[in-house]
């Protein structure tokens, strides 16, 4: 039994268990994923996306490109675990997730950096698009990206300092 974070598990309770959750993960960053593709590829169908220029243009197929991308790794996580399962290797499969679905994630926010970027250049203009779309991206970086760094680094300070990390998240 591992009791290292609190848990009496196994490891095969523990791999099902972080499974589980990454699954739960996957689904929320999936659906909006694949709403923000499907709207992505209808603009093509639209009179004003022929009014684009080359710039915005090269926007879009970056988006459509991008969103692919994130679709193709974010379902990854579901063929990988088809190709495996029932012979006994969830906590390799846990490891190969755990570095899919960031990716997947990564993908998605330039994806929605490029979609925003396209949409508020034809909105506002190239220079109120490239300031409201940076701020954006500072934006989900620090939701994303830093605050996870900071709890994973708090977490890891404290278990240094002999306090349990109990209760400070998942």
């Amino acid at each position: 039994m591992r009791e290292q974070d609190g848990r009496s598990e196994s490891a095969d309770e523990r791999a099902d268990r972080r499974w589980n959750e990454l699954l739960q993960e996957v689904r929320v960053v999936q659906t909006g994923a694949q709403v923000l593709f499907g709207f992505l590829l209808s603009v093509v169908f639209t009179p004003k996306f022929g009014t684009l220029g080359d710039f915005d243009n090269g926007l879009y197929v970056a988006a459509v490109v991008l969103g692919a991308a994130s679709m193709g790794v974010l379902v990854s996580v579901v063929s990988v675990h088809r190709a495996v399962a029932g012979l006994g290797r969830k906590p390799g499969l846990v490891r190969v997730a755990n570095r899919l679905v960031p990716l997947g994630v990564g993908l998605l926010a330039c994806t929605i950096g490029c979609s925003l970027l396209l949409l508020l250049r034809v909105a506002t203009g190239p220079v109120t698009a490239a300031v409201l779309t940076s701020g954006a991206a500072i934006w989900f970086l620090g939701w994303w990206l830093v605050l996870p760094l900071v709890l994973r680094l708090r977490d890891a300070g404290s278990q240094e300092a002999g306090e349990p990390a109990k209760g400070r998240g998942a």
